[in-house]
């Protein structure tokens, strides 16, 4: 084995990886609410409005069957689509679906960032439900005894810089785990080749 063919195994293994992590069951579609999975396991499933109705095939394919998103909960497609964040750990709850995939992590579990070019950290179980951020950001009295004024808030820069940093945690461990296995392959082949030099 050289090392082109050392790379694209590699390159294969990052792919994979990537795939796998940003992959969802396929029985379970995203941005559907617990309960209503049953409603969406029928092959044709009619729009909750009864404007029209649709094949299973077509949720989240980026193309409003339904006035009412009932196709589309898990893609920015139709403007009164709800995309249901699960938050386990915290408080499940409703976006517009036009908040999926916008580069921002609105869910604490980071569900609506589903496409990977933003990895957001789950923060549900860190406190990223809403009674830590009322508690946290809530008028307060101060000092001096004057009722509300707002506490400091944490700004944007500090919770994006945290959440990069923990996707950058992320990556950096997956690439030392491809290292360590790329490493690996490495020495296997130079032991193979050693022992074809000197046959005993």
């Amino acid at each position: 084995m050289d090392t082109t063919n050392l790379l694209h195994l590699f390159n294969l293994c990052i792919f994979l990886n990537l795939n796998l992590a940003f992959s969802d069951s396929p029985n379970v579609h995203i941005g559907i609410h617990p309960l209503d999975e049953k409603y969406f396991a029928s092959e044709v499933i009619n729009c909750k409005d009864g404007s029209n109705s649709f094949t299973r095939d077509r949720i989240n394919d980026e193309f409003c069957d339904c006035v009412d998103g009932t196709d589309e909960p898990g893609t920015s497609a139709c403007p009164t689509a709800k995309f249901y964040c699960r938050n386990a750990g915290s408080s499940p709850r409703f976006l517009f679906s036009s908040r999926v995939n916008d580069q921002i992590c609105d869910c604490c579990d980071g569900s609506d960032e589903y496409v990977g070019s933003i990895i957001c950290p789950n923060t549900c179980v860190m406190g990223g439900h809403t009674e830590h951020k009322r508690l946290n950001y809530g008028s307060k009295i101060n000092r001096f005894g004057s009722h509300g004024t707002k506490q400091k808030r944490l700004g944007f820069n500090g919770e994006d810089t945290f959440q990069k940093l923990q996707g950058l945690k992320v990556l950096i461990i997956i690439q030392v785990i491809l290292i360590a296995f790329l490493v690996f392959l490495c020495q296997c082949r130079w032991r193979a080749n050693s022992k074809r030099r000197n046959p005993r």
